[in-house]
């Protein structure tokens, strides 16, 4: 009897017999052996998810010497019990405990109803390892599951909303129940510039307080967030204090534009900055005075007769589609765009150039990671120089925030990592 590397024990075929080697065995070959295990490894993943009830000591011994494969099996299956639960939540294999973090959230609500004060104690020692697990992915996976919960100790979601990495705080800041306009005030004034802030913006309800404290920030991807948020309630002076910052920032031209609780002032200072297609619907609005449209009205004629028809976006569109028809699509096209802080152009070609949704370049470049981009530039062959151009000019990331290269050249980020937070975003390597 032979030990495997896995732990596993197995029985090497029994060699024939002859008068001259009675009784000795033939060697087995390497490669046999690891196809046996191999294949042991396999059978076993299937047998544990097609069978709920294989037994405490079964599972046990699987989770302490299975392979890898079969491990991920076992922290899969919601009839593992709470102890080995607990068992694999110190996994090697960050599948494992990825797997794991999946299982564990959906296993939170009515978990004290049905199962013991040991299982519950075990259950909840297992989510708080895992909260505190080294791999990203892990804790992201975790937060994610979680976010919408509030039958999980607040303490979890806690430390998941004051994680390092965006992916994992991000959804908790979002959705999470538990957390108190405190909370969330706290987390603000740590001087955090990066999408978390954004991300906070987009809870509902949001307060006014809570809005207060992120206007303050001057966040600019918070605020823009903020404005397009129907439930976050907001002081009249907050929202002026908005309008008077707003005339060089253009990505919150729109929605503040689209505000329903402008003052008369504030729209007439709107329409002092904004393009002829904003003054336009500013003009339709159902809300204004007589003076307040006649004023709009007259700001609209003058821009018009200096030739502005602010096609925004659609400049964007055409110089891009005019790029890719030309051959010119490239590199350096982004790169220059990105240099003159041309964000729609940016957002634009990389949507064209990596084939993924426009929307989704945006939602990556307004939530301030440094990652998620460095990953789009890399899907859409672009060099890591012009990755850290979109980081500085287009997505104003500063000191920590900025992912450089490698080496002065080389994207810093593994070929599997970025292929992970391209996943994040649903968009396939």
């Amino acid at each position: 009897m032979k030990k495997a590397p896995s732990g596993r024990t197995f029985h090497a075929p029994a060699p024939e017999r002859d008068d001259a080697r009675a009784g000795q065995r033939e060697p087995m070959d390497p490669r046999q052996a690891l196809d046996i295990l191999e294949t042991r490894a396999r059978e076993s993943e299937d047998y544990i998810i097609r069978n709920a009830d294989v037994g405490s000591a079964v599972f046990e011994y699987l989770a302490e010497h299975g392979a890898p494969a079969t491990r991920q099996a076992v922290a899969a299956n919601p009839a593992t019990p709470a102890r080995i639960n607990r068992l694999l939540a110190d996994d090697i294999d960050e599948d494992v405990r990825a797997e794991l973090a999946a299982k564990i959230a959906r296993l939170m609500p009515g978990l004290k109803a049905r199962e013991s004060a040991e299982a519950v104690a075990l259950t909840l020692a297992t989510l708080e390892v895992l909260a505190r697990d080294t791999a990203v992915r892990v804790r992201a996976i975790l937060a994610d599951e979680i976010k919408h919960l509030d039958c999980v100790p607040r303490d979890v979601a806690l430390r998941l909303a004051n994680d390092v990495e965006d992916l994992v705080a991000a959804p908790i800041l979002e959705y999470s129940p538990l957390l108190s306009d405190a909370d969330l005030m706290e987390i603000i004034a740590g001087g955090q510039v990066r999408q978390i802030l954004a991300a906070v913006a987009r809870r509902r309800p949001l307060s006014e307080e809570v809005s207060d404290a992120l206007v303050q920030s001057l966040d600019v991807s918070a605020v823009a967030a903020l404005l397009v948020n129907p439930d976050a309630r907001m002081r009249k002076e907050t929202l002026d204090r908005i309008v008077e910052e707003a005339e060089t920032i253009e990505s919150w031209h729109q929605p503040l534009a689209m505000r329903a609780d402008l003052s008369a002032r504030a729209i007439r200072r709107i329409g002092s900055f904004v393009g002829a297609s904003l003054l336009e619907q500013l003009v339709a609005r159902g809300d204004l005075s007589d003076a307040t449209r006649a004023h709009l009205n007259r700001r609209l004629r003058a821009r018009l007769e200096q030739g502005d028809t602010e096609s925004g976006g659609d400049s964007a569109a055409e110089i891009v589609a005019a790029a890719k028809a030309g051959g010119t699509l490239d590199d350096g096209f982004v790169e220059n765009a990105a240099t003159a802080g041309s964000r729609e152009t940016v957002t634009l070609a990389l949507a064209a150039l990596a084939q993924v949704p426009e929307a989704t370049v945006r939602k990556i470049l307004s939530q301030r990671g440094a990652k998620p981009v460095v990953a789009l530039a890399w899907r859409a062959h672009l060099s890591m120089r012009t990755a850290f151009k979109i980081q500085t000019s287009v997505m104003k990331l500063t000191g920590r925030e900025l992912l450089p290269a490698r080496g002065g050249i080389n994207f810093p980020l593994s070929k599997e990592e970025m292929r992970w937070h391209l996943a994040y975003f649903d968009i396939p390597a």
